[in-house]
């Protein structure tokens, strides 16, 4: 069977959506890669460099954009590469078509520790917006755009700046977000107050601000920063419990000699290490 018990694989015929209707499977557990299955004909498009392996009647093709075929002439592919290129994306997409007989598979890996998620964005409102460089792999037809933030001080201040990715369409998508990852249903006027960095996604219901992380005290000396995220329903949202920012601090600053693991978010991460002998 081509599936596995946390991620149930469902075979389909093709709709008559935009996206190609892919099956896959998704293994590992900390480090994880998808693996798809394709009907010929069928496309998968993906960042640049994320295959993991593929059959040999699968073609592989570069192509300028987001690989979505749904750009129109020179200026529409440019637009499309533009967009991927502020979000931290490559300006170019791999698209991996089954040209054979048969089924054929190619597989995409996670270049960081957590979870590979699969959503199907005709179930979510055909949008979502996530975190930059979320974005793994995907059916062909499904669009990368960027989504800009609103409010000035959410974009000054929430942990994913100004721009995040918006992905659109009716096909699967699969994002990759740090550690573990668990997905919340809002209600309307519901509010979840998240570290600004641990938002991986959320649909385009859902209202992304700002919230002071309780009084002066608790903001210089609490560790989580000045501002909580404070999300609003109805919709779902999706957090991450490392976001890769993190890590990548953490592993810098214990190159530096530093190797500090609490505190980094106040003015107590420096005495902290003085005290702890790291300096």
């Amino acid at each position: 069977m081509f599936g596995n018990s946390s991620v149930p694989t469902t075979h389909h015929g093709r709709q008559s959506g935009v996206a190609d209707d892919i099956d896959f499977d998704i293994k590992g557990q900390e480090l994880q890669f998808v693996e798809i299955e394709l009907d010929p004909g069928e496309s998968a498009i993906a960042e640049a460099g994320a295959m993991v392996w593929k059959d040999a009647s699968v073609g592989m093709t570069t192509v300028f954009g987001d690989g979505s075929g749904q750009q129109k002439g020179f200026m529409g592919a440019l637009l499309g590469a533009g967009k991927r290129l502020v979000t931290g994306e490559s300006l170019f997409t791999t698209v991996f078509t089954h040209n054979g007989h048969g089924k054929a598979r190619v597989a995409f890996g996670a270049p960081v520790p957590g979870a590979i998620v699969p959503l199907k964005l005709s179930d979510v409102g055909g949008r979502l917006i996530c975190q930059k460089d979320s974005f793994l792999a995907a059916a062909k037809g499904v669009s990368l755009g960027i989504a800009f933030q609103k409010r000035i001080m959410t974009g000054l201040f929430g942990g994913e700046g100004f721009i995040m990715q918006k992905l659109e369409g009716d096909g699967w998508v699969f994002v990759q977000f740090g550690g573990m990852v668990i997905e919340r249903e809002l209600k309307a006027g519901e509010q979840l107050h998240v570290d600004t960095g641990c938002v991986a996604a959320f649909t385009d219901t859902v209202d992304f601000d700002l919230v002071q992380a309780g009084g002066v005290k608790s903001m210089l000396f609490g560790g989580e920063g000045v501002f909580f995220a404070q999300l609003t329903g109805p919709g779902k949202v999706w957090i991450q419990s490392l976001p890769f920012s993190r890590l990548a601090g953490r592993i810098v600053a214990t190159a530096g000699g530093g190797g500090s693991n609490r505190g980094e978010g106040s003015v107590l991460g420096g005495l902290g290490d003085l005290i702890g002998g790291n300096n």
